[in-house]
């Protein structure tokens, strides 16, 4: 079994302020340690499940959180950023069997995290096909692109309601909730112990029903923070202004929505 792990930072759990996920604040060693534990038990748990290939992406900022001696034989670690559109799944292709969702985080415009957002923060929020997306919709309709499945997600509980709601044959981990400026944690013990035993489980069924179908057509609509932002991308070839702060985007292939996005993010 070939299995990819995408990791990001702001649903680790105990990760509650920005300095925390920022790798030049001092303080935020403490949470790249426990991004890389729950990692690793990710890793763990998919080796249970029977995995013979593992690729770690560190999918967080710069991706330069985690360091591969933190990690366990035979995971390999995808560190950097790479350019491709397909930025928190870099590298994945029709060749891995599952997908799994580590330190995932509540979307733009949702209250269920003080660091809720998509992207980047210059997206006030982001829809596709009418619907409000996170990180998590998105990485998910990349790996259906490839054909392959997301198994596990976990992350903060608002982030992991709305994946149990969007395909209910996901299994979930909420580490922690947000309520305003705070948050409240499990254990980081139980956190990387729960990662682990759900990785397992959730790698060791019949995969195929978690697979998702791609809608025949993508409409995107980004509402930018600034009007500037949104001014400079409706000149993207085939964006057009909604109005002052936001742009839409059609696309039959969704690798055009990827690089619009990666577009639009600079």
């Amino acid at each position: 079994m070939k299995v990819f792990i995408s990791v990001d930072m702001e649903g680790i759990s105990g990760v509650t302020h920005w300095d925390e996920v920022n790798m030049t604040k001092e303080e935020s060693a403490l949470f790249r340690k426990q991004m890389a534990a729950e990692a690793a038990a990710a890793c763990e748990g998919a080796l249970v499940a029977g995995a013979d290939e593992i690729l770690v992406e560190d999918a967080h900022d710069a991706g330069r959180n985690i360091s591969a001696a933190e990690l366990p034989p035979p995971a390999r670690l995808l560190r950097g950023l790479g350019g491709s559109p397909f930025m928190i799944l870099q590298e994945l292709d029709s060749s891995f069997d599952a997908v799994v969702l580590i330190g995932y985080h509540a979307r733009a415009g949702n209250s269920g995290s003080p660091l809720s957002h998509t992207m980047i923060g210059d997206y006030a929020a982001i829809k596709l096909n009418g619907r409000d997306v996170s990180e998590f919709t998105l990485a998910s309709y990349t790996a259906a692109y490839h054909g392959v499945p997301v198994a596990f997600i976990s992350g903060d509980q608002s982030i992991c309601d709305e994946a149990a709601q969007f395909n209910p044959h996901i299994r979930t981990l909420a580490v922690k909730y947000g309520k305003g400026n705070l948050t409240v944690s499990m254990h980081p013990l139980e956190a990387v112990e729960g990662i682990r035993s759900g990785v397992a489980r959730a790698l060791e069924r019949d995969l195929s029903q978690a697979l998702i179908p791609l809608p025949e057509r993508f409409q995107l609509e980004i509402r930018f923070r600034k009007h500037t932002q949104a001014y400079t991308a409706g000149f993207y070839p085939g964006a057009k202004m909604a109005d002052d702060f936001t742009v839409q985007f059609e696309a039959v292939d969704f690798f055009d929505i990827w690089r619009f996005i990666l577009f639009t993010t600079r």
